[in-house]
């Protein structure tokens, strides 16, 4: 069974529609079907594109990214590709992203399963993120885009640019369009989404911090403002924090619907689905009255459409992994080996850095599939060298792994973890003989789940997930692990890493114009 089902099968669904970290989410509609993308950061390929007929059931159909624009061999967590935005214009999907250490990007492509164009550098610099462009009727093209004072010194503001229609060049220096500073009680300002509707040019932006923030709304008649504003969704008296940051999107039934994401601390952003109304001054609002719904009527489509999630499980055919997974960094040939069976095989590589994963680029992840879940993988270790080892993991700030590892007297079940400050892992469970000698003996079950508590993660955990094979090992000069088709995940307590805390302040009643105050 699947760890969550949204599709409640009854015409509603509940909330997360999407139960993993498809962070900063944007989504379109192109006839009866709704595309959606997301942030990669560093993994490997990045900008995922999923696919929907109804706005709850959701599969993975491929890649924009197949590599990175930065070749990296070490992990770059929280680098990389930040808030994608995802529109159609002149018969081709286009997604534009900010990388905050190198500047603004954009590809596209005829079909949205590919193939994608390579990036284009629309705009370098630091601190440049979060771009959207649009198209207006009369063919002028315009981009906004946010700041990230980590790298540029300044945040809390939108920056308007005029954009060629091929959007391959920025026309104008650009200018500020929304200052956040003189808007009281709003900060990190960011995320901004662009759209043009009832004479208005609006700006969908997010302000107030990731665990705690609120969705604004901006318009002006005039693309370089001024704007003014409203507050159309916030936590409110419900229990989901800070939900902002995400996509308007109108079906095909002329419904009008907001995804957005909540910051789940170690679990990540998920994607709720709120239904959007435009109130009689001619403003969105979005949930129950500015509120987050837990669960709501389908989006209305022309047929039913039956429960669908993003792929977790896999049996690996012919050696090939599935959409659902990425590598920590830029991969290598020879990672993986194809064959004629159903397992994953991947190849042990000598790293002086195996006392961490998190430093490893050879480590396969996808995203956790729910907060309770269990994952089993019939794992099998061939490597002959000392210090080999294969594992099934859990990575993030803070990780802890379980698997097989060998030594002199043969290949151990071990069970490690590292918290988030520390520089190396140690183990959370004694190590017990698995198989002697050179045997590598049969596949052994591995499962992952509450049980026992596997490892503490701590708070911060970033928002990687399951990694099966650990390929890493000191001194390993040859050999491969295998990964014997992992069984389905099922519903389970699950693992409890203690949640994020970060950010403040509330926003004022939705819907009112002022704002708030290895491996692996």
């Amino acid at each position: 069974m699947r760890p969550w089902t949204a599709d409640l099968g009854d015409g509603t669904y509940r909330n997360p529609v999407l139960h993993a970290d498809w962070s900063d989410p944007d989504v379109i509609r192109v006839g009866d079907d709704h595309y959606l993308t997301a942030s990669s950061f560093g993994r490997v390929p990045g900008l995922p594109v999923l696919h929907s007929r109804d706005l709850v059931n959701w599969r993975i159909i491929g890649h924009a990214l197949d590599r990175p624009v930065r070749a990296s061999a070490v992990p770059r967590h929280d680098c990389g590709v930040w808030a994608p935005s995802l529109r159609h214009h002149d018969g081709r999907f286009w997604i534009f992203w900010g990388d905050p250490d190198t500047g603004l990007f954009q590809v596209n492509a005829p079909d949205p399963r590919g193939p994608w164009t390579r990036p284009h550098l629309l705009k370098a610099g630091k601190g440049l993120i979060d771009p959207c462009p649009l198209w207006d009727e009369d063919g002028t093209a315009y981009l906004v885009h946010a700041w990230a004072r980590s790298r540029a010194g300044v945040k809390n503001r939108l920056t308007g640019h005029r954009m060629s229609p091929d959007g391959r060049e920025l026309r104008d220096e650009g200018r500020v369009v929304v200052d956040g500073d003189t808007i009281p009680g709003w900060f990190t300002l960011e995320g901004p989404k662009l759209h043009r509707h009832d004479g208005w040019y609006w700006i969908l932006a997010p302000a107030g911090g990731v665990g705690t923030g609120w969705q604004g709304a901006f318009r002006a008649r005039d693309f370089f403002g001024p704007y003014e504003e409203a507050v159309v969704l916030a936590q409110g008296r419900t229990a989901v924090n800070g939900p902002h940051q995400g996509a308007w999107v109108r079906t095909a039934r002329g419904e009008d619907w907001f995804l957005h994401f909540q910051q789940r601390g170690a679990y990540g952003r998920v994607v709720h689905l709120q239904p959007l109304r435009w109130t009689a001054d001619g403003w969105p609002l979005a949930g129950d009255a500015g509120e987050p719904v837990a669960r709501h009527a389908k989006p209305a489509t022309a047929e039913p459409q039956p429960p669908e999630a993003p792929a977790t499980d896999d049996d690996f055919p012919g050696g090939r992994f599935g959409r659902q997974w990425s590598w920590a960094a830029s991969p290598r040939p020879g990672w993986t080996t194809a064959h004629g069976a159903d397992a994953l095989r991947l190849t042990c590589v000598r790293t002086a850095d195996a006392h961490d994963l998190r430093r490893l680029p050879n480590v396969l992840l996808q995203r956790l599939p729910a907060e309770s879940f269990t994952v089993t993988v019939d794992l099998a270790l061939d490597a002959a060298a000392d210090g080999a080892r294969a594992g099934l993991a859990v990575v993030g700030d803070a990780y802890g792994w379980i698997g097989l590892e060998r030594s002199a007297d043969g290949v151990h079940l071990v069970h490690r973890f590292a918290e988030s400050d520390a520089a190396a892992e140690r183990d959370a469970a004694q190590a017990r003989l698995a198989a002697r000698g050179g045997d590598p003996g049969r596949p052994l079950p591995l499962r992952r789940g509450h049980r026992g508590r596997p490892a503490p993660l701590g708070p911060g955990v970033r928002r990687d997930a399951v990694a099966v094979g650990r390929r890493p090992a000191r001194a390993l000069r040859h050999g491969a692990q295998r990964a014997h088709r992992p069984r389905r995940p099922r519903r389970d307590r699950g693992l409890h890493p203690l949640p994020d805390h970060g950010g403040h302040g509330r926003p004022a009643r939705p819907g009112t114009r002022a704002g708030p105050p290895a491996a692996p």
